[in-house]
């Protein structure tokens, strides 16, 4: 028969020796200079391509605060109010997908005019996700006359890979790219109780491409970013 407390320290030790981490790659391509005045917005969108696909809604949401965070904050306008606001234009099968088609919807007097109301300077598109690429391991419970308990180890890779598209949309240009990638690899224990060790691996894509972002956008915001 198992004693649990005999093993509790085991659990503990397995716990701190093991850490869930998530390296991050940041890459930036610039095609112009970026400049934002006081009461210019962005929003930030994800891509919508058809009804089975769709880049998550947190990770737009969290980059968004942080862009909207810190010492040097950038004016975003919510995801979900845009999309309602300017509804039906940019659904999945009505949005633009390229800058010329931008250019053809503005010449709509409403569109333009919807547009004009939060005083858009970027639309910034953002394209990706986040998937488990591989698992292994097994963990096996049971209950017996000493009690109930777990043994077994498992652990499963994760990777995120994003991309963000700056349409200036004064100038009817695409201004950049930051794109963002991270991979971790998560543990779970088990000696009794299962301790899951999470390799944070969107959350921490979403700091590095916002940072990145924050910085694109606002350059005399580089270094305060994370403040």
């Amino acid at each position: 028969m198992f004693n649990s407390r005999l093993l509790t320290p085991v659990v503990i030790l397995a716990a701190t020796l093991l850490n869930a981490c998530t390296s991050v790659t940041i890459d930036e391509y610039r095609q112009g200079a970026s400049h934002l005045s006081d009461g210019d917005a962005i929003v930030l969108l994800g891509r919508r391509h058809s009804s089975d696909y769709e880049t998550e809604p947190e990770l737009v949401s969290c980059i968004g605060g942080i862009l909207e965070g810190g010492t040097k904050a950038i004016n975003v306008i919510g995801e979900r109010e845009f999309l309602d606001s300017l509804y039906p234009w940019f659904e999945p099968r009505t949005a633009p997908m390229s800058m010329k088609r931008l250019d053809q919807m503005s010449e709509r007097i409403e569109f333009a005019n919807a547009l004009d109301r939060y005083n858009i300077s970027y639309i910034i598109w953002v394209d990706g996700n986040t998937e488990t690429t591989s698992s292994s391991g097994s963990i096996g419970c049971s209950i017996g006359a000493g009690g109930a308990g777990c043994f077994g180890f498992g652990t499963w890779d994760k990777e995120s890979d994003y991309e963000a598209t700056i349409w200036d949309y004064k100038n009817r240009e695409i201004l950049g790219i930051v794109s963002a990638g991270a991979t971790g690899t998560s543990y779970m224990p088990a000696l009794v109780v299962p301790i899951p060790l999470i390799a944070r691996v969107q959350a921490n894509a979403c700091k590095g491409m916002g940072a990145q972002l924050k910085t694109f956008l606002d350059p005399s915001s580089a270094g305060v970013a994370a403040q």
